[in-house]
């Protein structure tokens, strides 16, 4: 079967469903969404906690109710979806017409489409890419596959629970197993500060009293059949475990929250640029990929801690690959490069033209209190009461910060000290 669309989304989930939608309303008639599993609204739908939709929609959601008010637009609206449909392969990339491969239970589709959108999210890091020495026994899941297993199979995997790594759903999975009366005797953290957000710890553990030990980590698994104890060891300045620290903790459930992986399988086959920091493609200020009518947009980009800027985001994609496919996408002849300064780890987009107001996400390398952001050899100086790691900070380029950095090659966005901000401004 072969069909020809404006556009076609990879992905259904928060990311995919805006981006859909978006781009019907910036006039794309013919808009497909390439959705493997069953039911659109990806990971949201096993988010069954409150706290989506504050910024969006200015009142606090479930994770599912944030889903179903886009679901409900895609479906008032008349988009076309494939459910039960895994993109294999995308084709002719560089051409006018792109070709998506695709499979279901009956038949083999190729999807022929003028624009692509990737949505496809993120996964866990599991057991294997960590490492952990020790037995290889039952009882240990990543913490969104436990949080499925409880929220949408009804299931309680087990009673006495570790959490290794302060990830955001792993701090929302330990305050769900104390909920269904669950013990949770320790959430274990290599660095010295939480990987989530703060008021995670502080709703998740701090009020249920679950304790957090930072700079510590696994050394062991134990168990034959069934995890029965972890052993677990403080660690020094180069994250290497001291030996003398260590404790044994008895459990028979190992959650594990170190982290997301963007989806960039695709990405990657085709052979779209990606940034080695991030792990998603690098893009301009359209969300476009270094592949012409190619795009991207939420957690396959960049790993958000909101679902609320995954929204906005795959906004823009889903808007710049509706005018890519109509022939309205602005040209750029010369774009700056956006590139991550002193206490920054990355930038997203790589790229600006400088000619419109836009958005940067970036994360910081450490905590620290009272800073500014600044540009290299510019005025422009955006004060923050703190920043942290976990905690993704959006820096606006106004036409007043435009017209700072116009004639610039590079724009150097930095963390620094307000006491030190003259002295780096130099």
């Amino acid at each position: 079967m072969s069909v020809k669309y404006d556009l076609a989304i990879i992905g259904s989930g928060p990311a995919g469903l805006a981006a859909a939608i978006s781009a019907r309303r910036a006039g794309a008639k013919k808009v497909l969404i390439i959705e493997r599993d069953r039911e659109l609204g990806g990971i949201l739908l096993q988010c069954i906690h409150p706290g989506f939709g504050l910024h969006i929609f200015k009142e606090e959601l479930t994770g599912p109710e944030y889903a179903q008010r886009f679901i409900n637009q895609v479906e008032e609206i008349g988009i076309e979806v494939k459910l039960n449909t895994m993109a294999l392969e995308i084709k002719d990339s560089n051409k006018e017409t792109k070709r998506i491969i695709a499979t279901n239970n009956k038949e083999i589709i190729e999807v022929k489409t003028r624009a692509i959108v990737l949505a496809m999210g993120c996964r866990e890091r599991t057991r294997g890419a960590l490492v952990i020495p020790g037995s290889r026994p039952a009882g240990i899941y990543t913490a969104g596959a436990a949080q499925r297993i409880v929220n949408m199979e009804g299931y309680l995997p087990g009673k006495n629970v570790v959490v290794l790594g302060s990830g955001d759903i792993g701090l929302i999975m330990a305050r769900r197993f104390k909920f269904e009366g669950a013990k949770v005797k320790a959430v274990i953290e290599v660095l010295p500060y939480p990987s989530g957000l703060t008021r995670n710890v502080v709703q998740c553990l701090n009020d249920f009293k679950i304790p957090l030990y930072l700079e510590h980590t696994i050394i062991d698994i134990q168990g034959k059949e069934k995890i029965n104890s972890v052993v677990m060891a403080k660690v020094d300045k180069r994250r290497k475990p001291i030996l003398e620290t260590e404790k044994k903790i008895f459990c028979d459930t190992l959650l594990l929250s170190v982290g997301l992986i963007p989806e960039n399988e695709l990405s990657r086959q085709i052979g779209i640029s990606l940034d080695k920091v991030t792990g998603g493609p690098v893009v301009d200020e359209f969300c476009q990929t270094s592949i012409p009518g190619i795009f991207s947009g939420g957690n396959v980009l960049q790993v958000h801690d909101l679902v609320d800027n995954v929204t906005l985001e795959s906004n823009i994609a889903g808007e710049s690959a509706a005018n890519f496919a109509a022939g309205l996408l602005p040209k750029v002849l010369k774009w700056k490069r956006v590139i991550p300064g002193e206490g920054v780890t990355y930038l997203v987009p790589q790229k600006i033209s400088g000619e419109r107001e836009v958005t940067l996400y970036l994360r910081v390398k450490k905590p620290q209190e009272k800073v500014s952001l600044q540009i290299r050899g510019t005025k422009i100086s955006h004060p923050l009461p703190y920043v942290r790691p976990a905690e993704m900070v959006t820096f606006r380029l106004n036409q007043k910060r435009l017209e700072e950095i116009a004639g610039r090659e590079e724009v150097v966005v930095s963390v620094v000290e307000r006491a030190n901000k003259i002295k780096n401004q130099k």
